[in-house]
């Protein structure tokens, strides 16, 4: 049905041509899953867009041929290519929440959908909305579609997304990371209904991933992809199982396994250690041992525990009317948990669990309705008296998802990672932090050049390790890493994970891991936490919860986990 044959797209430059993909080729029959994988800058979206007819400006496919069915995809003029998009092929993006007009109901994107590419009437339009979202899985259909995106969770939201990339029958749909934000609940739903549609509506769909273990989990065949260059590709059960080329290799070396807990990740081309990178520049004025001592010198205390005792947390819903009270949302229901001094304990549960408000509230950003926390012997002030010189702040400190976001785009790294030490008082001295920035950005695998560069100019998984470097300054007692790693892909993932588990054992760092991705908690946490609705269904040594799960919601979480095929 797609046939893409020597596929080459360049991206010109101030010193010439740059080449994103270099001669790729790879066909999807009706009805099958291709998945396409490799590393973040391997190609992968790149190639999605240059099928849709979507490569961003001055992008330029240079060579190759790509057709769909009998149809020459560049031949197209501009107008025939526009009429294609969304009528025969179709795109399901990585965040549904930017996907969806949020001014619009469901009902109305549906329906512009449907009638910007087939003449019909607003009410026949409606009525196949209904029935399309009631065969993607929305129950009351009939009413929900008449929400707004912000109404809908965010496995409701891909859903809707899938509704929209269906609603004009296409022959080929390319999922670009579709369920990369969803936990393992939620996206075995997802992943459940697109082999359902291939198979009953007979959809060729190309799944773009990061995930091998959704590739292997729902693919037919996979293409796997380095530097946009091929280096494998065949039926996804032999090339996972039997991998012939050695970055593929290497690349299923890095997925962390759900069966057995890891010293340490092989990283593809080279096992990167925080102590012995290979290619760092060498230490800047301060080296990465007096880093160290620096970090570990002071009031800082090492491995404090962290505690909280029947904290419940309520969130006010919307008054019904004048006269009535608001509805409370229960986000925590009396929850009590406790982390041992210097241990890693994972917190994992669906989206809406409270993993996320259990950070809030430790940090001081959310003041729970009831309960107290502790740091060592110490009580924590409530958030509302805990000011921004109280020691509690300084001393736990958090890792968000994405550090772009978490990182000022204006500044440049230095003065990111300088910021801790001015506002905490560690140090009054600017040439003195500058020294420290520049000591820490060597510890944790970064050459002292990069301090005078702003964010935007580094990689995810180098974003990340300013980002835990920048954590590290303000020589906290407790690390919070919320979904540290869910937005990078296996190799970058791996290099995150092993620079957290060697500050883990150098510092006695007492961490809070929270993810859904129950294989990279298997490897980092010592002892683990589950959630369901705010509350706790389950707490234990990682390696009872692995092995021996007493809680049911705890085996259905394990099952629904993607896994490499054995």
């Amino acid at each position: 049905m797609l046939k893409i044959e020597n596929l080459t797209v360049k991206f010109p430059g101030r010193f010439g041509d740059f080449t994103a993909i270099d001669a790729v080729s790879l066909s999807v029959a009706a009805g099958e899953i291709h998945g396409l994988v490799g590393e973040s800058g391997a190609g992968k979206s790149t190639i999605g867009a240059a099928i849709i007819g979507l490569l961003q400006p001055p992008g330029f496919v240079a060579d190759g041929k790509m057709t769909l069915g009998e149809t020459d995809l560049r031949s197209l003029s501009p107008e025939e290519a526009h009429h294609l998009r969304g009528k025969r092929i179709s795109m399901i993006f990585q965040d549904p929440q930017t996907s969806l007009n949020p001014l619009m109901t469901i009902a109305d994107q549906l329906i512009e959908t449907i009638q910007a590419h087939e003449d019909v009437s607003t009410a026949e339009a409606r009525d196949r909305s209904v029935a399309l979202l009631e065969e993607i899985g929305i129950e009351n259909a009939a009413a929900r579609i008449k929400a707004y995106p912000h109404q809908f969770s965010g496995g409701m939201r891909q859903r809707v997304v899938i509704a929209l990339a269906l609603c004009t029958n296409p022959e080929l749909i390319i999922a670009d990371e579709p369920t990369t934000a969803l936990d393992v609940a939620v996206q075995s739903q997802v992943l459940d209904l697109i082999r359902r549609l291939a198979k009953t509506r007979d959809i060729g769909f190309l799944l773009i991933t990061h995930d091998i273990g959704v590739i292997g989990q729902i693919t037919d065949n996979v293409t796997v992809l380095r530097g946009g260059r091929l280096m494998e590709t065949g039926p996804t059960q032999k090339v996972l199982r039997t991998p012939e080329h050695a970055y593929t290799k290497s690349l299923m070396a890095a997925v962390p396994p759900l069966d057995r807990k890891l010293e340490r990740f092989l990283v593809p081309d080279s096992d990167i250690k925080v102590s012995d990178a290979p290619g760092l520049a060498a230490p800047a004025s301060r080296s990465a041992a007096d880093a160290e001592q620096w970090l570990t010198a002071g009031t800082r205390s090492v491995g404090e525990g962290l505690g909280m005792s029947g904290v419940t947390v309520r969130f006010s819903g919307n008054r019904t009317s004048l006269f009535s009270r608001p509805d409370a949302f229960i986000a925590l229901d009396d929850v009590s948990m406790s982390v041992r001094p210097g241990s890693v304990m994972g917190l994992v549960g669906e989206s809406g669990s409270g993993k996320s408000t259990i950070a809030k509230v430790l940090t001081g950003l959310v003041q729970p309705s009831a309960g107290h926390l502790s740091l060592g012997d110490a009580d924590l002030p409530p958030a509302r008296t805990r000011g921004r010189k109280d020691p509690s702040r300084r001393l736990i400190q958090m890792v968000f998802q994405d550090p772009y976001s978490s990182l000022n785009g204006r500044h440049r790294i230095g003065d990111i990672l300088a910021e801790p030490l001015w506002h905490y008082g560690l140090e009054a001295d600017a040439g003195k932090r500058r020294d420290l920035a520049a000591a820490i950005l060597d510890l944790v695998g970064l050459s002292a050049d990069a301090i005078d560069r702003f964010p935007h100019q580094f990689s995810g998984g180098q974003r990340q390790r300013i980002a835990v470097a920048r954590s590290l300054l303000a020589r906290p007692s407790v690390l919070i890493c919320d979904e540290p790693t869910s937005a990078l892909d296996v190799s970058i993932q791996a290099q995150v994970l092993n620079l957290l588990k060697d500050l883990q054992a150098r510092f006695g760092l007492t961490i809070l891991f929270i993810s859904h991705n129950l294989a990279v908690v298997r490897q980092m946490s010592d002892d683990v936490t589950v959630l369901k609705s705010g509350k706790i269904v389950e707490t234990g040594t990682s390696e009872d919860f692995f092995t021996n799960p007493q809680a049911d919601y705890s085996r259905e979480l394990l099952s629904l986990t993607p896994g490499m095929p054995v």
